[in-house]
């Protein structure tokens, strides 16, 4: 008799359907696992053995032999374990095959029989919904983001004695977990608001045209001058998550082991320290990197001429594709990277060029290496470049509002303009900064005083195709947020304003 036992486990983005196949035969006793099967799965003999026996039941006192197929598929994790202990029950005669005909299973076990939650499980249930599988039974912490996945039965189990239990038809499944269960990934949930920014009204502006559009956007200006509080604000402004941008962020953190119990809810900020590498900004084989996690959300680089110059022309693929390719000797991976990019740079080194209370010590050298750390090509696809000036030390007196007056009014003005965008392209998810070239010349009408002026500037400007479509995006996220239908010259004189001289 040959036990067969239905897994998948996660493969990049997606999932890989896996058959667990066991084989008992006389002779001296012994437990074998082959199939490229790695070091977590091999050591899962001892997991498997010591969960069975502590859940009472009974491990064979024969060679069992178990078989993870296609064996010409690279298998990692601790996903296999549950589908293995049910495979050696089977054979023993513990279960029967009706009970686990046309069913799913999944789960690392621990020595005691408990279930512990698993990365990945809404690219599992996806792959088996795919696959014809209607009943799924996963570990009961993964039932929550499980629970994402429509028409198809999830159960939760909590221990494997349970899970016996249930095929048995002696208890009933345990339902979805509580809908309040939230992972707070956005550590600027609380704050700050625009009420609480002093002065700085040109660059709200920016930011509100920045969020409405989702532009990326670079802001210069000297130490102080409040371009990490403008940064962060933006993503308080961010629009609530679509049920569709819910499951994607959660299938990323889920898969990066950042959240395997909760739903994510809010839109994430993710800012990395300078010191990060490329593969921790664009991810590996070990799962998604930085602008994965940033994936509907806000990618913030502060002081973004620290990084290293590699790792910034890593983002001018995914800038432009909005996803990242990831090869590697035995797989290709391709994972969502839409997200926002922020960045705040000094005008110099010392940061005060220009300044007129403070001296510049930085020579003519020194700031021309450090304006070329980042490209021509990469500022290229920057669609808005702002520059804030210092506060004066007479305002940061005034009392900072605990109401959020403003704050409201604009975030329900950028919520109009992305409904409006909505309604124009037809879909969620679609931004003004998200199209193509073909895209703006067919969706995006200027009136003819516009056209005239986008001729002049495009001439005196020398701006390349990328900046001339991307000013255009820009005056188009401008006359969304007046209501225009049309894109007049005043607001394509402001998008101009954007541009990097």
């Amino acid at each position: 008799m040959i036990a067969k036992i239905h897994s998948i486990i996660p493969y990049g983005f997606d999932a890989k359907l896996v058959e667990v196949e066991g084989d008992m035969n006389r002779g001296l006793p012994a437990f074998n696992i082959v199939g490229m099967a790695n070091k977590t799965i091999n050591e899962a003999k001892e997991r498997v053995r010591s969960a069975i026996v502590n859940s009472g039941f009974s491990f064979p006192d024969k060679k069992v032999t178990i078989n993870l197929a296609p064996a010409d598929l690279q298998k990692d994790g601790a996903y296999l374990d549950l589908p293995i202990a049910l495979s050696i029950m089977l054979l023993s005669g513990q279960i029967i095959r009706r009970d686990i005909n046309h069913k799913v299973f999944v789960g690392e076990l621990s020595l005691d029989g408990k279930l512990r939650p698993v990365k990945g499980i809404i690219n599992i249930v996806e792959a088996a919904k795919e696959s014809g599988y209607k009943d799924i039974y996963v570990p009961i912490d993964n039932l929550s983001q499980a629970s994402l996945v429509s028409d198809v039965a999830i159960i939760g189990v909590s221990s494997l004695q349970e899970l016996y239990l249930i095929l048995k038809k002696q208890i009933t499944p345990q339902g979805p977990a509580n809908d309040d269960c939230i992972e707070e990934n956005n550590d600027a949930s609380n704050g700050p608001f625009l009420d609480q920014i002093l002065g700085q009204q040109l660059a709200k502006r920016a930011i509100e045209i920045a969020v409405a559009g989702h532009h990326n956007l670079l802001i210069s200006g000297p130490p102080g001058a409040g371009k990490t509080l403008l940064a962060r604000t933006a993503a308080n402004l961010l629009p609530d998550l679509t049920p569709d941008e819910m499951i994607d962020i959660t299938k990323i953190y889920s898969i990066a082991g950042l959240s395997c119990d909760n739903v994510i809810r809010k839109r994430p900020f993710r800012a990395p320290h300078h010191s990060a590498s490329a593969t921790s900004l664009i991810g590996g084989a070990n799962g998604p990197g930085e602008i994965s996690l940033a994936h509907k959300g806000i990618l913030f680089l502060d002081e973004i001429p620290e990084f290293s110059r590699s790792v910034l022309e890593s983002l001018r693929q995914p800038l432009e594709d909005r996803t990242i390719s990831i090869s590697r000797a035995n797989q290709k991976t391709t994972y969502p990277a839409d997200f926002m990019l922020i960045a705040t740079m000094n005008p110099c080194p010392c940061g005060f060029l220009n300044d007129p209370t403070h001296e510049c010590k930085c020579s003519e050298l020194q700031i021309q290496n450090y304006n070329k750390k980042i490209s021509g090509p990469l500022l290229d696809r920057i669609d808005m470049n702002l520059t804030v000036e210092k506060v004066d030390n007479r305002e940061l007196r005034k009392p900072i509002s605990n109401e959020r007056s403003e704050h409201v009014v604009v975030k329900n003005t950028i919520t109009e303009a992305i409904m409006r965008q909505r309604s124009r392209y037809g879909q969620d998810g679609i931004y003004n900064s998200s199209l193509s070239s073909f895209q703006v010349s067919q969706l995006i009408q200027l009136d003819p005083a516009a056209e005239q002026l986008l001729a002049n500037a495009s001439e005196r400007l020398n701006l390349s195709a990328r900046s001339y479509f991307k000013t255009i995006k820009v005056a188009r996220t401008i006359a969304d947020l007046e209501k225009s239908d049309l894109v007049l010259a005043k607001h394509l004189a402001e998008a101009l304003t954007y541009r990097r001289r």
